[in-house]
């Protein structure tokens, strides 16, 4: 790593390989993301810089190794792609596609809410991500509009893999035993820490990013954390009556309180509402990646 620039000089810039550091645009408890230059082709992309002694003192790496195991396998114009990996004695850089049009959450705040195509074509985007990532074996874990960004084209590409799971990590009963996430997208079953089938589970948080898109407010929302969670587990889901029938029904569907009649994947793909002006999706092929393959 090198610094540029002297006393009176040019302004210092920190260098990580071919990369020149600039701003810092996000900051996490154990991470920040800083924007950077690719000095071979003037490229942009984002950083994200971890530091080593933090990553070892909360005992992260298996967490960390994760994260990078689960983007090296996933090739999709709708997931935030991984370029590659550096590290120094202190820091783990992680080198990422740069996503300029900022989060959906954002979109969300400022608009209040989209109209229902605006949104329709959004999820459509959503379900192909996820799609593709349970058919690689990997689970998100945390879906939420934070963690959905939007390229300068207006495309959704799905961020921040730190919780994922990848199906490895299932126990004997082939269900997952973590509970992640953020309470108002998490799924009952997840809340209930009994073992849950990621899957569902990410497919629950996709219902209530629909709704959130549609509505401009969460279907299940309290200050008080227990009277969430019964709102969660009950499910009595009120929608507003500009949603149409086929949204409305779509929606009920996925915020099924129990995950083994819970719409999946394929039958959310063949729903009429969903169906509108569906573009399947084009993704590429990768190779296999094993978490031997990560040195944190």
């Amino acid at each position: 790593m090198a610094a540029a620039g002297g006393k009176g000089g040019p302004r210092r810039t920190t260098r990580v390989g071919p990369y020149e550091l600039g701003k810092t645009v996000g900051e996490g408890s154990f991470a920040k993301v800083k924007i950077a230059k690719d000095t071979r082709n003037a490229a942009t992309c984002a950083i994200k810089v971890l530091d080593r002694n933090h990553v070892l003192r909360h005992k992260m790496v298996e967490q960390i190794k994760r994260e990078i195991a689960t983007m090296k396998l996933i090739r999709h114009p709708n997931v935030v792609q991984l370029h590659e990996v550096m590290a120094s004695k202190s820091k783990i850089y992680m080198v990422l596609e740069f996503v300029e049009g900022g989060e959906l959450f954002d979109k969300i705040v400022n608009s209040g809410k989209l109209g229902e195509d605006e949104a329709r074509r959004y999820f459509h985007q959503l379900i192909n991500a996820v799609d593709y990532c349970h058919s690689r074996g990997v689970y998100h874990r945390d879906l939420k509009p934070e963690n959905l960004l939007l390229d300068s084209y207006g495309a959704l590409k799905v961020s921040d893999f730190g919780l994922s799971a990848f199906s490895p990590q299932t126990k004997e009963d082939g269900l997952l035993h973590t509970a992640c996430g953020t309470p108002n997208y998490v799924a009952p079953e997840v809340l209930a820490d009994k073992g849950y089938d990621g899957m569902a589970a990410d497919v629950w948080s996709c219902g209530i990013i629909l709704f959130v898109l549609m509505a401009g407010y969460l279907p299940f929302d309290d200050p008080n954390l227990m009277t969430l969670y019964k709102l969660i587990t009950r499910a009595n889901v009120s929608c507003p009556p500009w949603f149409s029938t086929g949204a409305r029904n779509l929606i009920k569907r996925i915020l099924d309180p129990n995950p083994h009649t819970r719409i999946t994947i394929s039958q959310i793909l063949e729903d009429e509402w969903f169906k509108k002006d569906y573009k399947p999706p084009h993704s590429e092929h990768n190779e296999d990646v094993s978490l031997e393959d990560v040195d944190a």
